[in-house]
Order: structure tokens, then sequence, then C-alpha cells
């Protein structure tokens, strides 16, 4: 009967992991009727609900591309065409990322344009709107799905050792008994899964999400703000290219929110049920 113990430590571990990702969850989730009175969101704030810092880059990166502003070439290289007149701060944070050689990777520019001041403003209005879910909400979401998943690893793992060590007449009831936890976490795991996929955001708020499924994709940047590089033409595509994995302690100094300005107006408001 060794297996009952391993079972109980499974089952314990299990209910104490999905606990605490269901209570994250719950609580990030914020309150349903938080921005009851907010009709619409700009482009940026959108794309920060959508996909966070690195999707404001994203789109403000594209933004500028398309005005003429920017060149993305396929390589990965961001060139200026245009850097006299004034743009909004995300554009200018961008131009200070690139530095006075006027061209850059993006792979460089994205984590240091995500970081920078005029972003980290975005969210804090959002926030402030109750449409954003705060930093310790989502790292608490983080760690209790990581948690669901070594409680599925642990269950797992200590039902393989229970099985041979149970004699034969009770194994169909070890793997029964261990189908429990398998189970619970593994539907969490599902669950967490589901809720992150479009239009649902870790990002985005009960709220925030709510304005997120009213926004129309008609409108090429309103696409790209709630969807991601998945709408875009394959060059561009591969302009952007993947984020690069940051390292703890270790990224690049964040662009700063000062410096050349652009020609263009800043980004419109992306109107909840219609394009931006």
């Amino acid at each position: 009967m060794v297996w009952i113990p391993l079972l109980l430590v499974a089952c314990a571990v299990t209910a104490v992991a999905c606990a605490r990702l269901c209570r994250a969850a719950i609580t990030a989730g914020g309150h349903g009727g938080g921005a009851a009175g907010d009709a619409e969101l700009t482009l940026d704030e959108a794309a920060f609900l959508a996909g966070g810092p690195g999707r404001v880059t994203e789109l403000t990166l594209v933004s500028m591309h398309r005005a003429r502003r920017l060149l993305l070439a396929h390589t990965g290289w961001a060139t200026v065409v245009d850097g006299s007149g004034h743009g909004d701060e995300l554009e200018r944070a961008v131009l200070g990322a690139i530095g006075p050689g006027g061209q850059a990777p993006v792979p460089r520019l994205r984590p240091m344009v995500a970081a920078a001041a005029c972003v980290r403003r975005i969210e804090e209005g959002l926030v402030e709107r109750g449409l954003a879910v705060p930093a310790p909400g989502r790292r608490e979401v983080a760690a209790g799905t990581r948690a669901v998943r070594g409680a599925f690893l642990l269950a797992l793992a200590l039902g393989a050792v229970s099985v041979p060590l149970a004699p034969d007449a009770e194994r169909a009831r070890v793997v029964a008994g261990f189908v429990l936890p398998l189970t619970a976490s593994g539907l969490c795991l599902l669950l967490g899964r589901a809720a992150d996929s479009y239009p649902r955001s870790p990002w985005a708020s009960h709220a925030g999400q709510r304005l997120l499924a009213g926004l129309s994709a008609e409108d090429p940047l309103t696409a790209l703000a709630t969807r991601g590089p998945v709408v875009l033409e394959p060059e561009l595509r591969a302009a952007l290219g993947r984020p690069p994995e940051r390292t703890e302690g270790t990224g690049p100094e964040p662009a700063r929110c000062t410096g050349r300005a652009v020609v263009g107006q800043p980004r419109g408001p992306a109107v909840s049920g219609r394009s931006g």
C-alpha cells in the first residue's frame, strides 16, 4: 500500500497548485464592471492590452514604416528615412533607440522601446482605469501556471513509480487514483492556455478583454494591435522577427522617451466596435 501516501501527496500538491492558479486568475481579472464608461481605446492601448510592451513596439515600428519614416528590411534591420519634424513619444523612443547612426537591428530595438518610460505610462494608465492587469498579478498567474505544471509532472512521476510497486490486483486502482490529480492539473493548464488565446490576453483584465473583443480588425493597424504580426505580409513579419529572450539583469538599457522627433500625427483611437 505504498502507493496510497504517494497518491495523497500528488493530490495535495495538485489541489494547492490549482487553487493558487484559480485565485491568481480571479484576482488578476479584476471586477467585471470596471470600464463601463470607457467607450474606446487608442491603438497603443489596444496593442498593450493584447500583447503587452512588445506589441506596442511592433505597432510603432510598422506604423512608422507605413508612413515612410522608417524602413524595415526583411533582413531584420530598421533604417531611419525621415527623422525630422515632430512625432509622438513612442516614435521618438524608437529613434532614440536607433541612435545617431540611423540604423539598428530590430531585435536590439524591441526590448529597448518596450522598456521605455512612455510605454510604462500606457500601462499605468490602463491599470488605473481597470483595463490592464498589474505586473504583480501577471507574475502571480505565471507562478500559478508553473506550479500547476509542476504538480502535473509530479503526479505523473509518482504514478509511474507507484504502478510497478503495487500488487497486480491493485494496479488498476492505482491508475484510477492517479487519474484524478492528473486530470485536475491537466484541465487547469488547458483552460489557462485557452484563456490566453485571441482575443484573451494575460495583459488585459476582464473589462479590457471585453473592449478588445469589440474592436473591428478591418483596419490593418488595428488588426496588428489586436492580433499581432500574424496579420502582416511575410516581408514585415521577417523584418520584425521573433522577440529575443531576455536574461535576468542583463537586458539592454531602456530607450528614452525624448530625443529626435519624426514627422506625422500620433496613432488615433481604435473605437470599440469599429476600426481604429
